[in-house]
């Protein structure tokens, strides 16, 4: 017997079987051929690396949009799954970063074996910063909704951050209107016009003011959003989110807290006292803090007051460009 007969046995004993070739319909004509700005996945749920305490990596739940450009008119489709599986090999075990991202996307595009020469993801997650009371000596979460955006054409990198920020907003008018009210009140109280009116002194006037008497009205006050789109440059690596969060919550001055003793309400409240604000207000305090930093090209505000004195919003936009 011949070594060519021999090995034809042996291949025909170990398959006698063999498996033969699926279809691949995505390899056919399409019907109407023309190329596509973007083709892929959305809502696709993975896990992503993001900076923990101590320097550790965590894991949290992301929901990823991928796609791809389809330039070659005669291609049925591109390859998802390939897409996929990059995704799910680079997300899950590597930190979140501009470098990170960029490597990301030319794979995507490698993947694609010359039907694409552009790529683009969007990364939407919730990120838990812990953030220390106004007083007391606690901390707690607070959760900031983020979406990442990251587009890879003709070899730029263009890099998206969405994050938003609640904070608490003081009418100034509600406030002016308030104190005049009180001074009416006072008026009222100790004026020599009204019978019972009192002799003036310190105690008397801090006995009144910590009275019921002592507050006449309100101001209104509600929480509010400032939500933004900011584009980052691409001498950054990082993805400052943190810092770029600090920097909204320093400029308004009053963002919402996680736990709250007797003495952290009482800061909260003289904070709002010493920040009254319109949404126009609101909206100027943000675009100053986001045009002198250097880490943003260009960025987009809106904020919103939910208003508690009617049953719709204040808002105001506001975007610019830095040099």
């Amino acid at each position: 017997m011949t070594d060519s007969a021999s090995s034809s046995i042996v291949r025909a004993h170990t398959h006698p079987n063999p498996e033969p070739a699926l279809p691949d319909v995505a390899a056919d004509q399409p019907a109407l051929a023309r190329a596509l700005d973007w083709v892929g996945m959305d809502g696709i749920c993975l896990p992503i690396c993001l900076p923990g305490s101590g320097g550790q990596l965590m894991q949290v739940p992301a929901q990823v949009d991928v796609a791809v450009d389809l330039q070659d008119p005669s291609a049925r489709g591109i390859h998802m799954s390939r897409l996929y599986l990059l995704l799910q090999a680079s997300l899950a075990g590597e930190m979140l970063s501009a470098p990170g991202l960029r490597r990301l996307l030319d794979a995507c595009i490698a993947s694609q074996q010359g039907l694409s020469s552009a790529a683009r993801l969007a990364l939407r997650y919730d990120h838990l910063l812990l953030r220390k009371a106004l007083s007391s000596d606690n901390a707690g979460w607070k959760r900031y909704p983020v979406t990442v955006q990251a587009t890879l054409c003709d070899g730029h990198l263009q890099l998206m951050l969405d994050f938003s920020v609640e904070y608490s907003s003081t009418c100034p008018a509600s406030a002016a209107l308030s104190r005049e009210l009180n001074a009416r009140r006072f008026n009222e109280d100790f004026s020599e016009d009204f019978a019972g009116a009192r002799p003036l002194s310190n105690a008397v006037v801090s006995d009144w003011l910590v009275s019921e008497r002592g507050m006449a009205a309100t101001p209104h006050a509600q929480r509010s959003r400032a939500q933004m789109r900011v584009e980052l440059k691409p001498s950054f690596d990082e993805l400052p989110l943190q810092a770029l969060v600090d920097a909204v919550e320093v400029a308004l001055a009053t963002p919402v807290q996680t736990v709250v003793k007797r003495e952290d309400e009482m800061a909260f409240a003289a904070l709002n006292a010493d920040n009254l604000m319109f949404c126009e207000d609101a909206a100027r305090r943000v675009a100053h803090a986001m045009s002198s930093d250097s880490r943003v090209s260009a960025w987009t505000i809106r904020v919103a007051h939910y208003e508690s004195l009617h049953p719709h919003d204040a808002v105001a936009s506001v975007s610019g460009r830095n040099i």
